[in-house]
């Protein structure tokens, strides 16, 4: 495949270590979130993938449905594992990877303790969040102490969608019984969408971006709903919505002050609209790999190449640029320029 930038920062791709993958399956979540599989993933899989596509450096996450599962403590001991091997990887490959350190919450005490032992310790580029956490989601003022933390270390929140904790009610003959929010239908299918375009809305209207402004934010899959629905929520709002003393006076100012990366499939129709709220010096590549199958990474790579809703500096600046006033530290790395054909 031909690429028009070598070295691109992927900030959204995933890792599946054989441990985490027994874990899933030890609680009947392999496969998660209603998928009919799970990927394979190993080391030697993915820095040949990095290669094929051109991409220098890739921030490692765990995605849904994250480590938690009803129980603290094998939630924190899941973290702990899940975390260093992202720093191994790290060190064993300089300059290829860096990565976003998973938390035990909604277990406050062991996540607090995580974060510092990532940051401290292993020297994480951020955390990963889902979107809800056991149903508390991320303007709950259960995370306040967690966002003090992170604040404090200016630190990035790299969101990704899971499932949500909700249950519809169907009627039937036999009275009433929960139904799957999801209809049946896999959940990254639209509800990581919804998901992702619900808790981002929540941080903002209950004042938590305003309260703690130096949380760098990267809202997945080109923002998920919240372009479409930015004027509907400023509208709202003005009418008289009820909403948190901290929420913002103008939603649109607070939209571009978030991150957004380009996964999943953002051309033609995502990009265009996204591209009329976002800041363009915070917009990020993204392959969702492993999630996303390599061919289709490649394809996917492609129309974000050729679309003309791009101008070329805007397309390098996505795809290196971008990430490197956000990941400073981690990209003063020499990194790996691969070579591709």
């Amino acid at each position: 495949m031909s690429n028009q930038t070598s070295g691109r920062i992927d900030v959204h791709h995933h890792f599946l270590p054989k441990f985490y993958v027994e874990a899933l399956k030890q609680v009947g979540l392999s496969p998660p979130d209603g998928m009919s599989f799970i990927p394979e993933w190993s080391e030697t899989k993915v820095l040949a993938m990095l290669d094929q596509l051109g991409i220098g450096t890739a921030f490692l996450s765990i995605s849904s449905p994250g480590v938690h599962f009803g129980d603290d403590d094998a939630a924190r001991s899941l973290a702990r594992r899940t975390n260093q091997e992202a720093a191994r990887l790290t060190k064993a490959h300089p300059g290829r990877f860096g990565f976003f350190a998973i938390t035990p919450l909604p277990d406050v005490e062991g996540a607090l303790e995580e974060i510092r032992y990532a940051f401290d310790m292993l020297e994480a580029d951020g955390v990963v969040f889902q979107s809800n956490f056991r149903g508390t989601y991320l303007g709950d003022d259960l995370l306040i102490p967690i966002y003090e933390e992170l604040n404090k270390r200016r630190a990035v929140i790299f969101l990704h969608p899971t499932g949500s904790n909700c249950q519809c009610s169907a009627s039937t003959s036999t009275g009433e019984h929960p139904r799957d929010i999801a209809l049946g239908y896999p959940v990254p299918l639209i509800e990581f969408i919804f998901e992702t375009t619900r808790t981002i809305t929540h941080m903002m209207l209950s004042g938590t971006l305003a309260r703690y402004p130096n949380l760098r934010v990267i809202v997945p899959h080109a923002g998920a709903a919240l372009p479409v629905l930015a004027g509907r929520i400023e509208r709202i709002i003005k009418a008289g919505a009820p909403v948190g003393k901290d929420a913002p006076q103008d939603i649109r100012v607070a939209l571009r002050a978030l991150h957004y990366d380009l996964a999943g499939v953002p051309v033609p129709e995502a990009l265009s609209v996204l591209l009329q709220i976002a800041d363009p010096k915070k917009l990020h590549y993204g392959s969702d790999y492993p999630f996303t199958p390599l061919q289709e990474c490649e394809q996917l790579l492609k129309q974000l190449n050729e679309t003309p809703l791009l101008s070329s500096e805007l397309r390098e600046a996505a795809m290196t640029a971008n990430a490197y006033s956000l990941f400073s530290q981690r990209l003063s790395v020499s990194i790996p320029r691969p070579q591709h054909g």
